[in-house]
């Protein structure tokens, strides 16, 4: 199986802008991202320049932006307070052992043509997810926004540790850190061209490196204010090693054969490896020349990224939405402004340190908060429930249960769910996995009639031959029939959409869904069968 990438042309000025503006964003994010798995802030800055000088060549997707990023947070920072068990030096060293593993998984993911298992994920269970993941990261971000420690580990109970901590907030920390997320809500609102372009994250630390000097973080001091007394100090500040080579980490493989160690190498092969092809079909769609993606060369390439990252004290990486479509909004053409931004990553890093050691922990947490917002906006549950009741269920479903214990737990419970449903609406078990399919060469163009229950789990047989015929080099127009189809699923509606809209309608037609009762008002919910 080959993975060798086309020839590149050279990069172009818009792929050099856009390089540099994604880095004046990822600089902070990779940060902050670390701070919140309780890993040396470094960690972050070096799979982004992993995944920008070295993996973009190897993948497929020009415009993805890979690094660390918030959807893996919440299995990072349990990997490493589990496996550290109270040290967190130690539990780092051991979730660089659990990465590696968990690269060379993918490797062996793409090497099976496996990518296309991303196409499966229902979006009420990913959305679910996501959600979950945003209420976990503002949770555990809040209160170092106030300057203050929590005591608890789990979500819930930090949520529940909220007015403690706002009772105990440092003033100046959260005046500092208030700022930074009042900036970063209120800044999308102004229509100005100028204030549009630049990055909100560096224009945050802009403001707050003044304030931090003016307050001087560097030196440990107190102030009274209110009779209450307050201290002040470097370790409100981020703290970055002096040399890039120093910073390099190796992983502790000691534990590797454990329950834990392999619970967490699952976790992040899996969820790594569908968030990033998620987000890869996303930044597709985004594309404005609608290029696609080879979602196991892809794979491929987040495997071997991965893998190097983690030997050198990486954390482990993504495909990144934020970062990718700011690629795109600036204007990026090639892999070459992905490249670019993580060239001016490692120079940043390795000639100038100091500069970044200004910048407060708040700020940082700020910027998490805001990610973790939008990830869990009220707008993601209007948005489900308009799909459907049965959306909203499985949404909450694997929102509740993530939360209450883990990625893994949550993702297999809201699938669950979804079969279930299937399964009372009449799925025979058989077809889970399959589905009957007939072709008819008769009519002008070739009819494919789907005639069981088209579903998630067995979307990839109906799509294996969609493709076949397509690619057969006969030319002939291509028509998916459901007339005979007792149940639709929303996922598959939607997956065989963006096909049609990759292929063009001209050679993808799709009918037969007039004949079904739809779930909801939305146009791709799922459909039953009229009887």
């Amino acid at each position: 199986m080959s993975f060798r990438s086309s020839p590149l042309a050279m990069p172009c000025k818009e792929d050099f802008l856009s390089g540099f503006l994604v880095f004046l964003i990822a600089l902070p994010l990779c940060m902050g991202i670390s701070m919140a798995c309780s890993v040396p802030p470094v960690a972050g800055i070096i799979t982004a320049i992993i995944g920008g000088i070295v993996a973009s060549f190897l993948g497929s997707s020009r415009l993805t932006i890979k690094g660390p990023a918030a959807g893996l947070i919440v299995i990072i920072l349990d990997c490493v307070q589990e496996l550290g068990m109270g040290d967190t030096a130690l539990g780092y060293k051991r979730l660089l052992a659990v990465a590696v593993v968990a690269g060379a998984i993918q490797i062996v993911f793409a090497l099976l043509r496996l990518g296309a298992v991303g196409e499966l994920m229902p979006p009420s269970v990913v959305h679910g997810m996501l959600a979950a993941i945003g209420v976990t990261i503002i949770a555990k971000q809040i209160h170092l926004l106030f300057g203050v420690t929590p005591s608890s580990h789990s979500p819930l109970s930090l949520l529940a540790e909220i007015p403690n901590s706002v009772h105990h907030l440092n003033p100046e920390v959260f005046m500092i850190g208030g700022l930074a997320l009042a900036l970063l809500i209120l800044l999308p609102r102004f229509n100005l061209p100028v204030v549009r372009r630049i990055p909100g994250p560096l224009l945050v630390i802009f403001c707050a490196v003044p304030m931090a000097i003016f307050f001087d973080f560097e030196h440990p001091h107190q102030f009274r204010l209110l009779g209450e007394i307050y201290s002040i100090g470097p370790n409100y500040l981020v703290t970055l090693p002096s040399s890039l080579l120093s910073a390099i980490t190796f992983p502790d493989f000691s534990e590797i054969y454990s329950f834990a160690s392999l619970k967490f190498v699952i976790m992040l092969s899996l969820v790594g490896s569908i968030e990033s092809l998620l987000t890869v079909s996303a930044v597709d769609s985004l594309d404005p020349e609608k290029k696609t993606s080879d979602l196991n060369k892809d794979l491929f390439a987040l495997g071997i990224g991965n893998f190097l990252a983690a030997l050198l004290g990486g954390l482990p990486m993504i495909s990144e939405i934020v970062r990718s479509k700011a690629n795109i909004d600036n204007g990026a053409k090639s892999i070459w402004a992905n490249v670019i931004h993580g060239v001016f990553l490692l120079i940043f890093v390795s000639f100038f340190p100091g500069l970044l050691h200004m910048i407060p922990l708040t700020v940082l947490s700020a910027m998490l908060i805001y990610i973790g917002f939008r990830l869990a906006s009220p707008r993601e549950f209007f948005h489900t429930y308009h799909m459907g009741r049965d959306q909203l269920a499985i949404f909450v479903t694997t929102f509740v249960a993530t939360l209450a214990s883990d990625l893994l737990v949550g993702v297999g419970v809201g699938l669950i769910l979804k079969i279930v449903l299937h399964q009372l609406r009449g799925t025979p078990l058989k077809q889970l996995f399959s589905t009957p399919i007939k072709i008819s060469y008769d009519a002008p163009h070739r009819i494919l009639y789907v005639e069981g229950a088209c579903i998630f789990t067995n979307y990839l047989t109906v799509k294996r031959a969609i493709e076949a015929h397509l690619n057969d080099g006969n030319g002939q127009a291509l028509e998916v029939n459901f007339r005979r189809t007792p149940l639709v699923d929303l996922t598959v509606q939607t997956k065989l959409r963006a096909l049609q809209r990759q292929v063009g309608e001209s050679r993808l037609m799709i009918s037969g869904l007039e004949e079904h009762k739809a779930n909801s008002s939305f146009a791709h919910a799922t459909k039953v069968l009229k009887v």
